[in-house]
């Protein structure tokens, strides 16, 4: 199966593809641009989504649902927030269909009063609900979360990466002050970095946007960078502290305490299924997809190997005991004991769908009172003793979880570089890779960059080089040193 799969050094855009299409995560649709999601894709969504909503659900938040449509005068409210979305919105006009000749066509007597926008994001729907929320502060704070799906008209697609809709998680809270919005931003900012490293094994840098790559009508964009295996920067998810922006868009007010009336503070933040495009991409390799365990569907497949049933029955017999204990340990298990596929076979296709550990066992193994332990990461196989073998595999993968995020982390510091001069800038970033370097904080010469070099400021990181230095292609005064790459 892993011959299917392209190399990484060949053809990194083919090998993305192929690792998707052999661990069986999505289709392309009939309709360009969308996917179908499958099984074992929407598994691993509905693991994210688990770990996240449970973080969501202990900073405070609750789940809502707000319509699929927006009506378009709702976009106008918020300039610069149309601004951003207009080209990217799916615009509804019609109401109905009617039959003509066999087949069907728009019925021009549907034609809508105000046509419908299918939502983007959904700010806009949300607000215009809370100023019928929000009357004192008592009302507030508010923190809704939203998991649902939206379309924004994407040209250019690639699964999981950027499709013309995706699932996403988008939370939406108001505030009656702004240290309080500031500070939720930032709360859900670190929510992002701790889901990113601690269960994807994501290592990632988090920063504030420039200006021109802030979302359209923020104040502060936060965001959550991480480092392609082909050098290629990926943001995992951002936080947006909103201001008063759509607050004032909506009139949406409340009385404080002293009965004087103010304008609400915002936030916004999400993360989507492209968070699977940088799982595949910061821990695959040419023989298909490789999870973390945090977040992996199965985590351990047992593969009893026989030539007949009743080498079948001793097997399963055998094995009984270690999957009763790997269950109790919380462990999720899948027992591959189809008949009409060989070992070898078998073997690939976890191997390509990512299974964190594979576990054999044969004949030979049950007389010698053992089993074949293989690691997906590493490929390294091991023969333990069955007594005692549930404690063992349960600290290998804690094992595998903690290497697959120090094996990320150090080929992002393999890849990241400093930069003093414009000519240093423009020959490293053809061998990709993170570069810190100083800017001078214009939008001239940010764009000048991102027209030269295909490189765009990925973040002023929050937690980077402070020293003061000059811009490195103006040569006028720089604040702090900010991040550079190319990007998806």
């Amino acid at each position: 199966m892993a011959k299917r799969i392209t190399n990484r050094e060949d053809d990194y855009s083919q090998w993305y593809l192929d690792v998707i299409k052999e661990a069986k995560l999505a289709d392309h649709s009939p309709v360009r641009g969308c996917m179908v999601i499958r099984p074992n894709g929407f598994s691993l969504w509905e693991n994210m989504k688990g770990v996240l909503d449970t973080m969501f659900k202990n900073t405070g938040h609750e789940n809502a649902y707000f319509p699929l449509f927006i009506p378009k005068s709702f976009l106008s409210k918020e300039a610069q927030h149309v601004e951003g979305f207009a080209k990217e919105c799916a615009v509804i006009t019609h109401s109905r269909l009617k039959s003509v000749d066999g087949g069907v066509e728009v019925d021009p007597d549907s034609r809508l009063e105000e046509e419908l926008i299918v939502r983007p994001t959904s700010e806009t729907i949300i607000w215009d609900a809370y100023r019928g929320w929000i009357q004192s502060y008592r009302d507030l704070p508010i923190l809704i979360n939203q998991w649902a799906n939206v379309v924004r008209w994407e040209m250019r697609t690639r699964l999981f990466l950027r499709t013309m809709e995706f699932l996403w998680q988008e939370g939406h809270t108001a505030h009656a002050t702004e240290q309080e919005a500031v500070e939720e931003t930032l709360q859900m900012l670190e929510v992002y970095r701790t889901f990113a490293e601690d269960y994807m094994a994501m290592p990632v840098v988090t920063g504030v946007k420039t200006e021109s790559e802030r979302f359209a009508g923020a104040i502060d964009t936060y965001c959550i960078e991480s480092l392609m295996q082909d050098g290629k920067a990926l943001q995992a998810g951002t936080s947006h502290f909103l201001g008063q922006n759509f607050a004032k868009a909506f009139d949406v007010k409340f009385q404080d305490s002293d009965g004087e009336h103010k304008y609400v503070w915002a936030t916004s933040w999400g993360v989507s299924t492209r968070l699977i495009g940088g799982l595949i991409m910061t821990h695959s390799d040419d023989n298909g997809l490789v999870l973390p365990p945090k977040l992996a569907p199965t985590q351990v497949v047992i593969i009893p190997i026989f030539k007949n049933d009743d080498q079948k029955s001793k097997a399963l017999y055998y094995a009984e005991p270690l999957i009763r204990e790997l269950k109790e340990n919380g462990i999720s298990i899948k027992l591959d004991d189809r008949d009409n596929f060989k070992p070898g076979w078998k073997f690939a296709e976890h191997e390509a769908q990512g299974t964190p550990i594979r576990i054999a066992i044969g004949p030979r193994d049950i007389e010698n009172g053992n089993i074949e332990v293989a690691r997906r990461d590493t490929l390294e196989k091991n023969i333990i003793p069955i007594e005692g073998s549930g404690s063992v595999i349960t600290k290998l993968l804690e094992t595998i979880q903690n290497d697959l995020f120090e094996a990320a982390k150090k080929r992002r510091e393999d890849n990241t570089r400093h930069a003093d001069s414009y000519d240093e800038f423009k020959e490293i970033i053809e061998h990709g890779g993170f570069i810190y370097a100083h800017w001078d904080g214009t939008d001239e010469t940010e764009f000048k960059i991102k027209e030269e070099t295909k490189a765009t400021i990925r973040c002023i990181p929050l937690n980077g080089d402070d020293s003061p230095g000059k811009c490195m292609v103006t040569g006028k005064p720089s604040a702090k040193k900010v991040l550079f790459a190319r990007s998806y």
